[in-house]
């Protein structure tokens, strides 16, 4: 959410803001919706306080005569203060709304674009694996290997269900702790947050409103979280840190549940694109400065592509176009890592920042050097998710008879160098 006197002072590039991401929002709505609501604010305020003062003097009336002409002045004044607030309370719900829609300003650097097809790549590493025979996807190696069975999956969940099993397991285990060490090695405090949700913390993070036909919601009105980015950002709603507090680094660990709504006929194959999936996820909070934001937001970018590199699987590395930006975002990069059998880059993480945007939903400030009150900055990335990692890691490092190698540095964490062998 950005602050109302700042996007009446730049109303054109909050419209151009919204143009770039190809977002649907009127800026002379919320402004003509916002002068209706400060005059209205002002109406109920000139009568209450006559209605205060007229209950002042109701109290001192000097005769039965003037107390019942007071009383009835006040009756009307009351009865006008009733239905200014009335439409005081309809004016704020629109002007709210109109808030809730307001689409963060991207950076200078974010290219124009229509789809995530115009991103641009920035960076590419590895070689992309050429084998000496026709490589199978990552469907028929797990499958005759027993670590994967989607039949069963579907019979139990229904699309895009599946079962790990055997080798499958003990191979995302080895990625969980080989990653926590990783990690852990960056300064970050590992977090377990919970899943399920509140509805405010999925507003308070952007993901409200536009984006509640990808979630699950529980019998309660709760949801199901898509990313531990949800929880850990509302572990400090409402608080006032202090500066010495900041930066907050955090690793969560969680499952996550996502309907893939928007993403009916793509990936209905495989484990690209799974209803529920287990994720790491690097969450910072620090202090409201932009050069201090871009440094992390390459850090945590970058924690993912040396993650990737140590497995040796071939990835590149993007800077999303404004129509591949959610609403709060300013700047965002996606890593791919490379899949020899589709011949093509897959998304593997997203590694994001917004300045106050989240952090003004949810009330997180910090006192400063100074004693000012400031909102923090937030950013994210993804550190690794599973299974869908699972997909490059077993076609690149498959072999000849079907069985696969397992990376040099997961080995202490799986116990063998080679699946199926």
């Amino acid at each position: 959410m950005l602050d109302i006197k700042f996007i009446r002072e730049n109303r054109e590039l909050i419209a151009a803001a919204a143009k770039k991401k190809h977002i649907d929002f009127d800026v002379e709505r919320l402004i003509t919706t916002d002068d209706k609501r400060r005059t209205m604010m002002t109406g109920t305020e000139k009568l209450r306080a006559e209605q205060n003062a007229a209950n002042n003097s109701i109290a001192s009336a000097r005769s039965p005569e003037d107390r019942a002409k007071l009383i009835a002045d006040m009756k009307v004044v009351k009865a006008a203060l009733e239905k200014e607030d009335e439409g005081l309370k309809a004016t704020m719900k629109d002007w709210q709304n109109l808030m809730l829609q307001v689409p963060n300003i991207p950076d200078m650097s974010v290219p124009d674009g229509d789809s995530d097809a115009d991103n641009k790549e920035v960076k590419a590493w590895g070689e992309k694996t050429a084998f000496a025979f026709e490589p199978k996807d990552h469907i028929e190696i797990m499958t005759k290997l027993g670590m994967l069975d989607l039949e069963r999956g579907q019979k139990v969940h229904g699309f895009r269900g599946y079962f790990l099993m055997g080798d499958g397991v003990r191979l995302c285990f080895a990625i969980w702790n080989y990653a926590m060490k990783f990690f852990g090695a960056k300064n970050f405090v590992p977090v377990i947050p919970p899943i399920i949700v509140r509805k405010i913390n999925l507003f308070g993070t952007g993901y409200l409103p536009q984006g509640e036909e990808d979630m699950f919601k529980t019998q309660d009105n709760d949801y199901l979280a898509g990313t531990a980015e949800v929880p850990l950002m509302g572990m400090h709603a409402d608080e006032t840190l202090s500066v010495a507090e900041l930066p907050k680094r955090y690793l969560g660990f969680s499952p996550c549940y996502r309907r893939e709504a928007g993403a009916h006929g793509k990936d209905v194959r495989g484990l690209i694109r799974v209803n529920e999936f287990y994720k790491l996820e690097q969450v910072v909070l620090c202090e409201a400065n932009h050069e201090m934001t871009i440094k992390y937001h390459e850090e945590v970018n970058r924690n993912t592509e040396e993650f990737i590199e140590s497995l040796g699987i071939p990835y590149r590395t993007v800077i999303n176009c404004g129509a591949d930006l959610g609403l709060g975002q300013v700047k965002k990069y996606d890593i791919e890592l490379w899949v020899p059998k589709e011949s093509k880059y897959r998304e593997i993480s997203s590694a994001s920042y917004f300045h106050d945007f989240q952090t003004r939903r949810l009330n997180i400030r910090y006192r400063d050097a100074d004693g000012a009150l400031r909102y923090a900055h937030s950013l994210n990335s993804t550190a690794i998710p599973t299974p869908r990692i699972l997909v490059s890691l077993v076609e690149n490092f498959q072999q000849p008879d079907g069985t696969i190698k397992v990376p040099p540095v997961l080995v202490p964490y799986f116990g063998k160098e080679v699946i199926g062998s």
